[in-house]
């Protein structure tokens, strides 16, 4: 990981037009980065008073009664906005609402610690006015570099996370959290509902981005504060992907959670049935509840995963639903098995058993997603807060 820094102050300014004043806000994120803070603004100042940008600055504070609130009125910068959030706190939500609050024609989002440098903001620009929908601070293209601090298990794991984000874009580093668009991209956004702290990836995805390009930048370690990266905040992303997966292709992404449910029904099934004859229950009542756990678990998964968006549903009339959906499937199994092994005898009986299970399935996830887990009017699964 290379340390050589690209962005210093003498970087060139990269406006298409540096003799106007472009109009751009810039959304700043921050929980306790009060140390952090008059190092960004005064690097901000100078490169706006350097090429007289007519510039906003939106500091999106989730109260972190740290001295922000002090520091900011002390400074009494025109140009420099706080918000202090009591409610829905968070990095992406934050984000969202500094986005809402903007004024002028171009956004720029980056982090308080002087990870991201403000000297590429121009660039940034400039490939917006080139033609580009949406303009990312990148880690990964030729000519960025990272601080020789940042560890190989964080690289590691941006890696990994880059790689989960393949299904939604080709970009080399959708995990960017200093990116830069029009204000009227905003006007694409569907149903915005971001978790954890990859607000870029959600803005690319929901607003339809095919037009996307990045600008090298030296991604240099946090010099004030403390990492928000958290064991818990990698989770959250996981549950992010899952979101954007519902999103941009809701039908296979249901059906293969219903799949993976099923499968894990069926692991829930040997063990409770090993469980039980361990314990000595007769065979018959042993088989009638492990399929009873199994059939309980899938319910309880399905509810809370594949069909989320029904959970303000009545329990109990989804759970009779599902057993009966279960059935009906179980009975078209077991039909369709028999007619297969009678109608060819030569076949393996484990094919016909195999078309049986698809059948099965297939009829037990139709009725499952448009009969038991029915979404209210109005309400897009895709939109689910799961």
């Amino acid at each position: 990981m290379d340390s050589r820094n690209p962005d210093s102050a003498d970087a060139p300014a990269g406006l298409a037009n540096p003799g106007q004043p472009c109009s751009v806000s810039i959304i700043v994120p921050t929980y306790k980065e009060v140390e952090s803070l008059p190092l960004l603004l005064g690097r901000l100042d100078e490169l706006r008073t350097r090429l007289r940008l007519d510039c906003e600055v939106l500091i999106m504070d989730d109260d972190s009664r740290d001295g922000t609130t002090e520091l900011i009125a002390s400074k009494a910068l025109p140009w420099v906005r706080l918000v202090v959030r009591t409610a829905d706190r968070g990095l992406s939500p934050a984000v969202v609402d500094g986005l809402k609050l903007a004024q002028k024609e171009y956004l720029v989002v980056m982090d308080a610690d002087l990870s991201h440098p403000p000297e590429r903001i121009p660039d940034m620009i400039q490939a917006l006015q080139n033609g580009n929908e949406f303009v990312i601070g990148s880690r990964y293209v030729p000519g960025a570099s990272t601080g020789e601090d940042w560890g190989v298990l964080r690289w590691i794991n941006s890696k990994v996370a880059t790689l989960m984000a393949r299904p939604f874009t080709r970009v080399a580093d959708p995990m960017s959290g200093f990116f830069a668009f029009r204000r009227s991209l905003m006007d694409r956004a569907v149903f915005l509902n971001p978790i954890g702290y990859k607000i870029g990836l959600e803005l690319l995805v929901k607003c339809g981005v095919t037009r996307a390009a990045e600008v090298p930048i030296h991604f240099a370690q946090r010099q004030k504060g403390e990492s928000k990266l958290t064991f818990k905040e990698q989770l959250r992303y996981i549950q992010h992907l899952r979101r954007l997966l519902l999103f941009r292709y809701p039908r296979w992404s249901s059906i293969l959670q219903f799949l993976v449910v099923g499968a894990s029904g069926v692991i829930v099934n040997l063990l409770a049935l090993t469980v039980f004859v361990s314990l000595k229950v007769p065979m018959k009542a042993a088989v009638a509840l492990a399929i009873a756990l199994s059939m309980l678990s899938n319910f309880a998964l399905n509810r809370r995963f594949t069909f989320s968006y029904a959970r303000s549903g009545g329990i109990l009339r989804q759970l009779v639903g599902f057993i009966g959906a279960c059935s009906v499937g179980a009975v078209l199994n077991y039909a369709i098995t028999l007619f297969i092994a009678t109608k060819w005898p030569g076949l393996p009986p484990q094919l016909a058993a195999l078309a049986g299970i698809v059948a099965g399935t297939g009829v037990n996830f139709v009725v499952c997603r448009w009969i038991v887990f029915k979404a209210a009017a109005g309400t897009p699964p895709a939109a689910s807060g799961a």
